[in-house]
C-alpha cells in the first residue's frame, strides 16, 4: 500500500491525478474504518505514525474531558462516488452507440 500511496503522491505533485485515483479515494472515505480516530481520542498517548486518520475531520477535547470527534461526510463521499459511476455509465453508453453507428456526429 505504501507504493500505491507514493505513486499517487507523485501523480498529485505532477498534476496527473486520474479518475480512478479519485474514485478509489472516495471509496476509502465512504467505506473506511474509523477505529484509529477513536483510538486517538481514547488512548492517552497513541503513536500518531501508526494511526490512519484520513476519516478524521475534527477532534475537540473539553476541559472536563469530553471528546467530540467529527468524521468526513460519508454520505457526500458516496454521492460523489455514485456521480462518477453514472458519468462512466453515460460515457460507456455513448461509446457503444457510436460503435453501433447511432447518434454519432460525423
Amino acid at each position: 500500500m505504501a507504493d500505491r500511496e507514493k505513486t499517487l503522491r507523485q501523480r498529485i505533485d505532477s498534476g496527473e491525478v486520474r479518475r480512478q485515483d479519485v474514485a478509489r479515494r472516495l471509496a476509502e472515505l465512504a467505506f473506511g474504518n474509523a477505529n484509529d480516530c477513536v483510538r486517538l481520542a481514547m488512548e492517552p498517548a497513541p503513536d500518531l505514525r501508526e494511526l490512519d486518520l484520513s476519516l478524521l475531520s475534527e477532534i475537540k477535547r473539553s476541559e472536563k474531558g469530553t471528546v467530540e470527534i467529527k468524521l468526513v461526510d460519508r454520505l457526500r463521499a458516496l454521492e460523489q462516488l455514485a456521480g462518477l459511476a453514472e458519468e462512466d455509465k453515460a460515457a460507456l453508453e455513448t461509446f457503444l452507440q457510436a460503435l453501433q453507428g447511432g447518434g454519432g456526429e460525423e
